[in-house]
């Protein structure tokens, strides 16, 4: 091969490579909008927070929301459309609370890879399910995972909604209460979308005993500090 044809083969793999970042960022990229209208924070001239809670609900949501009573703090939910099927209770008691409902799809799918058709019957089953057993039409969206792809601009739009990413994750599905808390405070701050889980996707009774432990300390520790509790909508409602 002369050194013409190896110059192509390196551009061409160059241009590969730079494809497939590209597209990994547009799918899990926080401030990505590639596919969909997406926000990831809020104004940072304001001294709060939004507490986001994703795969929801489960059997421990109750405590979770006891918590932010004891407190008078609102957060938003993202409940999974099955999960609000089998636990109908659960999820209509974060309405009553004063929390925002969002859809964070029926199945918690990856939709990578999956079709136009795919995700946005999913939506729109989790959109149904969630209006039918709370009577909250959610107006907010996190894909599972944090995973958007295409078709997700359009299942937004036919369905009213808005992405949501986060400012900062606690991944209070693999560490200890402590360095969850650790992780959000050292993220936090003024118009941060703070992502917690109340569920683990679609699993029976998970344990989710980190994250109620991790609720306990982080809402008084942020409250000490300033810092006031919005829902989603209350927090971005100057920035869609």
């Amino acid at each position: 091969m002369d050194a013409a044809g190896g110059g192509l083969i390196q551009a061409a793999s160059g241009a590969a490579l730079a494809s497939s970042a590209f597209l990994a960022w547009a799918a899990r990229g926080r401030s990505a909008r590639v596919f969909g209208p997406s926000v990831w924070r809020g104004p940072r001239d304001s001294r709060a927070v939004a507490l986001t809670f994703d795969d929801g609900p489960s059997e421990r949501t109750p405590e979770i929301l006891e918590v932010l009573a004891r407190y008078g703090v609102r957060a938003t939910f993202f409940p999974c459309g099955a999960n609000v099927e089998r636990l109908p209770a659960e999820a209509r008691a974060a309405v009553r609370g004063g929390h925002e409902i969002g859809n964070h799809g029926y199945s918690h799918a990856l939709f990578c890879f999956r079709s136009r058709r795919f995700i946005e019957e999913d939506l729109r089953r989790a959109q149904q399910t969630i209006l039918d057993h709370t009577g909250a039409r959610p107006v907010w969206f996190r894909a599972p995972f944090g995973v958007r792809w295409f078709g997700v601009a359009r299942a937004q739009r036919r369905l009213g909604l808005t992405g949501v990413m986060w400012t900062a994750i606690g991944y209070d599905w693999k560490l200890r209460a402590g360095a969850v808390v650790g992780r959000l405070t050292a993220g936090v701050s003024n118009g941060s979308i703070l992502c917690l889980h109340d569920g683990r996707e679609l699993r029976v009774r998970p344990d989710v005993g980190v994250t109620v432990e991790a609720v306990r300390r982080l809402v008084p520790m942020l409250l000490d500090r300033g810092y006031r509790f919005e829902t989603v909508s209350q927090l971005l409602c100057q920035t869609i």
